[in-house]
């Protein structure tokens, strides 16, 4: 795999907005993220020439957005890039990356939803990338979620004690308060306590295996298109997916689950978990494992591989960071879920 140089307080960080321009509408928000980038993180920020630009100038020009990035990994005085914000669409900028730059001059790349486009695309051609938090949904609300997150956040991206083994956060949210709001800035929607960690639905034995995913919605996007892996990548993966603020039902997810199995996917991966599903009732939450587990399981055999829901990454909060491409471990006897290996060079 093909893995970034460390970051560390001081490294340059690029924002880009690969998909939506909410920095433009929600301003304070994103002020704030950036703020606290600077400050909890110690990074030097360098915003991109599309980062603030207007949601119709960004939805018009895909390639000017692709040229951010391109330029990004181009530039040597830049040493990670982050996302502003997700949104719905960065998939119209894919056939616009300059791959040869960008796998020359490997580095950090995180963000999280709609990023999934190119954070999956860029680790099929062997890259790592980072599925984690964004500038106005993640780092803005860094001072209102458990200290536990920054340490997580500091300990993946400045450390390099690995294996790190992953911990349920104590506490989780499904959202925001209202963002145009300056009042209640960076605070979030209501706690629940996270008693029970994750939720292994089966499993027999410990599993490894390289992580791959995302959101599964706009990972629907990318199949069977250029960018959608190849039938020999998924060996030996763990597929990760989660849903969006969109709320897909119950069912909607195991349409496209089923997808995952008839493509031959889910016989060859070594493990599939599921991020926390924002939004979802106790109920609606009992009915998805209940059709992960009806999919996986009875409509296509695999008993034995380890499946894993509730996980703390996606779109509720805190989030953890999940490195596209990086050997994990599952054991669902101690239900431990351990990053193996260092995601930096």
């Amino acid at each position: 795999m093909i893995k970034a140089k460390r970051i560390k307080p001081g490294s340059r960080i690029a924002i880009i907005s690969p998909s939506n321009g909410l920095p433009y509408l929600f301003p304070d928000n994103y002020e704030l993220g950036l703020k606290n980038i600077k400050e909890i993180l110690g990074f030097e920020i360098v915003e991109m020439p599309t980062a603030r630009m207007s949601p119709d100038e960004l939805y018009k020009n895909p390639k000017l957005r692709a040229e951010d990035i391109n330029q990004a990994f181009a530039d040597d005085r830049i040493d990670g890039i982050i996302t502003s914000i997700g949104g719905y669409e960065s998939v119209r900028i894919l056939k616009y990356l300059d791959i040869d730059i960008i796998k020359k001059n490997p580095k950090l790349i995180m963000g999280f939803s709609d990023a999934t486009t190119f954070l999956s695309y860029l680790n099929y051609l062997g890259m790592i990338t980072f599925y984690g938090p964004s500038v106005m949904a993640g780092f803005a609300q860094l001072k209102h979620l458990p200290s536990q997150y920054i340490e997580h956040i500091k300990r993946i991206l400045f450390t390099d004690h690995f294996p790190y083994t992953y911990t349920p956060y104590t506490r989780w949210t499904n959202g925001y308060k209202d963002w145009s709001d300056k009042g209640t800035l960076g605070e979030c929607t209501e706690f629940f306590n996270n008693e029970n960690g994750w939720t292994f639905l089966q499993g027999n034995g410990i599993a490894q295996g390289r992580l791959w995913g995302g959101c599964i919605s706009v990972l629907e996007s990318i199949k069977s298109t250029d960018y959608w892996p190849d039938k020999n990548f998924w060996y030996d993966k763990i597929l990760f997916l989660e849903t969006s603020e969109e709320k897909p039902l119950p069912n909607r997810v195991g349409y496209m689950l089923r997808n995952y199995g008839i493509q031959g996917i889910l016989g060859k991966v070594k493990g599939v978990v599921f991020g926390r599903a924002k939004d979802y009732s106790l109920k609606e939450k009992e009915e998805l494992n209940k059709i992960i587990l009806s999919v996986i399981r009875d409509e296509f055999s695999m008993s034995d591989i380890p499946v894993i829901v509730d996980m703390d990454f996606g779109h509720t909060d805190p989030k953890l960071i999940l490195p596209l491409g990086c050997m994990v471990s599952l054991n669902p006897t101690t239900k431990d879920i351990t990053l193996m290996e260092n995601p930096f060079d």
